[in-house]
């Protein structure tokens, strides 16, 4: 344990130094925070029956989607592993004394939380500020609050357990691309990004809540504008302990299974 909080801790330092590309993020995500708000505004305008999710509800969520972008992009990806995977330098990996699952999982992880870190206070702070209805308003109570903090970092974990199987199929497709168009064109729409799980038919919203996708955003944003009541969240978090637990075991026999057959070639 002491290995995987040494490398987080690492990582994290050395994601913390990429202020400049921060800044230019913060800009971008304020331009499509707003583009989608306007988009959704003009829909709410235009629509004569009561919506699921209210527009306070709505923008809040989009907010949340921005400021958290790290916690919650399947298509955020390290190059260096996937580079290590398709060249063979895989082999100097296996030379580590720790598991690589549990290696690979902290490394990922520190790179989302350097990333969010950078960013979020931002669009947090900015959002807070600006006049109604754009703006990011306060969470119904601090319980909620408390929730939405719980449900956002076992979000985050959740989704570097399911990013891990992207490098994990990398080992069979030696290809990159394929698999992070898959999971991210799947994860980004079955997660609300897209559109808010709460605006897509009925049984879209079955799949959605099937799939583990929508535990590591849709959740937790709904939780802290109290679209979804403190009952159903508490179930909820545990429902992404379940996730959790079961996606970290499947991770770890699918890499064993495909280092078992990794043929590193050269030398």
């Amino acid at each position: 344990m002491r290995v995987y909080l040494s490398v987080l801790k690492l990582r994290l330092l050395y994601g913390m130094q990429y202020r400049v590309a921060a800044l230019a993020g913060v800009v971008t995500q304020f331009f499509w925070g707003f583009i989608m708000i306007m988009v959704f505004e003009a829909f709410y305008e235009h629509t004569s029956k009561i919506p699921p999710i209210s527009l306070t509800q709505l923008i809040n969520y989009i907010w949340l989607q921005q400021a958290f972008l790290a916690f919650i992009m399947l298509w955020f990806r390290d190059n260096e592993l996937m580079e290590m995977i398709t060249s063979g330098n895989i082999a100097y990996e296996l030379c580590r004394p720790c598991e690589l699952y549990g290696f690979w999982y902290a490394k990922l992880l520190a790179q989302r939380l350097s990333s969010a870190l950078l960013r979020c206070f931002p669009i947090l702070l900015v959002s807070f500020f600006l006049p109604k209805p754009y703006n990011l308003t306060l969470p119904p109570s601090l319980s909620a609050f408390l929730l939405f903090l719980s449900a956002l970092l076992l979000g985050l974990f959740l989704l570097v357990a399911i990013s891990m199987f992207i490098y994990i199929s990398v080992f069979v497709t030696l290809s990159p691309m394929g698999s992070l168009l898959v999971f991210g064109v799947l994860g980004e729409f079955f997660a609300g990004l897209v559109i808010p799980i709460p605006l897509m038919p009925a049984w879209l919203q079955q799949i959605a809540n099937i799939l583990p996708f929508r535990w590591t955003a849709d959740f937790p944003f709904r939780v802290y504008s109290g679209q979804i009541p403190q009952h159903d969240a508490i179930i909820g978090i545990l429902i992404q302990l379940v996730y959790l637990l079961f996606l970290v075991w499947l991770g770890r026999i699918a890499l064993n299974s495909v280092l078992k057959k990794v043929v590193v070639q050269g030398g």
